[in-house]
């Protein structure tokens, strides 16, 4: 359901508005045929709509372009008034290029990156709720519309989630005859045994600069702590913080239970692929991981990533998002077309393509209760109550990119997690002063 302050926002004179544009997607809803006029919000008869995405695959074969092609001939065939001009780059590459766009003062009207928070910072983004009919909209799942809200606003649209759970390797935990940890002592005595039978990495942690946010957010969230407070205020150094990598530090780094990489320069991809060669006994992981694991013929098991005491915590939640640009206009026909976006068939579409998890209550339901999706119920599980990245403010950006660099310090020999924590949390602090 919407909040009572989106509710307000809906204005009698905004329904108004949207009878006439809205109309098409509650006789689609209803399995009729709509075919939009053509009528854009600037009065051009034709319309071309620019999309930037990026592409989830990891070839041409599984290129998102196949996708975006598909969903694109299905909507102009029954829009002829609107064309859909959509670019897709690697994950690499499209933040840049949407960025340079923008510097350029050619902004897309539509991009599906990483991050929306410094474009709504900078009023160039359409509200959520200037374009979204309202069931599409009250179809997010609430705690990633509350992660697309810069100030109680939505700007950021989720487009594709997933959440994290303990990966382990079911013949090296048979052949040590282990169970699968629920608990941090639980997940330290079994890297022990698996250490003691040569595993090559008992636990991976990947603290690189690949993607060292999402190891580091995990681990904090297991010990009762986060990146931030319960009123949205940076707490990197939060006692509990502190503990978590001390923790860490002593008593997996320390023992030499997490490879022979160091974990400040292990990144997530070296890791993944370790445990889909049969390196690994447990890990961090997304679904991404299933795919690789099976294509080389690992056997694994997932479970909740184990706590500090055993009880359940929240675990990390990631989503992508969607956000409209609002230099061309083009409202009436960018809200119609994000309606299609978000329709339960493709938002299952997309998700089954890239074994991720969808960001509406409609298709979530539809995935729990399926069969062919079973092997994302895990994840599923996990993300009602997810935690996400603090993306809503500007000065995330900068704070990420630090942790990146800085976090791996903590657990090295001679590092103190009490210090680098500290340097972070300055770094977050000043990054929120500038804002």
């Amino acid at each position: 359901m919407l909040s009572d302050g989106a509710r307000r926002r809906f204005g009698a004179g905004r329904v108004q508005r949207r009878v006439r544009t809205r109309a098409i997607a509650v006789v689609s809803a209803l399995g009729l045929t709509g075919v939009l006029g053509g009528c854009g919000g600037d009065g051009s008869s034709d319309v071309t709509l620019r999309l930037v995405a990026a592409d989830y695959g990891n070839s041409a074969a599984t290129s998102s372009k196949k996708y975006w092609a598909d969903l694109v001939e299905r909507y102009e065939a029954d829009h002829p008034g609107v064309k859909i001009d959509v670019r897709v780059h690697s994950w690499t590459d499209v933040d840049r290029k949407v960025r340079e766009m923008v510097d350029a003062g050619d902004p897309p009207d539509l991009a599906q990156i990483g991050a929306y928070a410094d474009y709504a910072a900078d009023d160039m983004l359409y509200k959520a709720d200037d374009l979204l009919s309202i069931p599409v909209q009250a179809d997010f799942l609430t705690q990633l519309a509350t992660a697309g809200q810069v100030n109680g606003i939505q700007y950021g649209m989720p487009f594709a989630s997933s959440t994290r759970v303990l990966f382990y390797n079911k013949k090296l935990f048979a052949e040590a005859d282990l169970t699968p940890p629920t608990t941090w002592d639980e997940l330290a005595a079994n890297a022990e045994v698996l250490d003691a039978e040569g595993v090559k990495y008992p636990y991976a942690l990947p603290l690189g600069k690949e993607e060292a946010q999402a190891e580091t957010m995990q681990w904090l969230l297991s010990g009762e702590g986060g990146y931030t407070d319960m009123m949205g205020t940076y707490a990197l150094d939060s006692a509990e913080n502190v503990e978590t990598f001390n923790w860490l530090k002593n008593e997996l780094v320390g023992k030499g239970l997490t490879g022979p990489v160091a974990p400040g320069k292990l990144d997530r991809a070296d890791a993944f692929a370790a445990f889909a060669a049969g390196d690994v006994g447990m890990l961090n992981g997304h679904p991404t991981l299933m795919e690789m694991a099976e294509k080389k013929g690992v056997d694994f098991g997932m479970v909740p990533t184990p706590t500090v005491d055993g009880d359940s915590r929240p675990t990390l939640g990631v989503a992508d998002w969607m956000m409209a640009f609002k230099e061309n206009g083009h409202r009436d026909e960018i809200g119609d077309f994000l309606d299609f976006v978000y329709s339960e068939k493709n938002v299952l579409d997309f998700s089954r393509e890239y074994d991720l998890l969808p960001v509406t209550n409609s298709a979530s339901r539809t995935m729990s209760g399926s069969a062919r999706d079973k092997h994302l119920k895990p994840f599923l599980d996990q993300l009602p109550t997810s935690e996400h990245y603090p993306v809503g403010t500007t000065s995330w950006a900068a704070v990420s990119a630090e942790i990146k660099r800085q976090i791996g310090k903590a657990v090295a020999p001679g590092g103190s997690p009490a210090g680098v924590l500290g340097g972070l949390q300055a770094t977050a602090v000043r990054a929120e002063s500038a804002e």
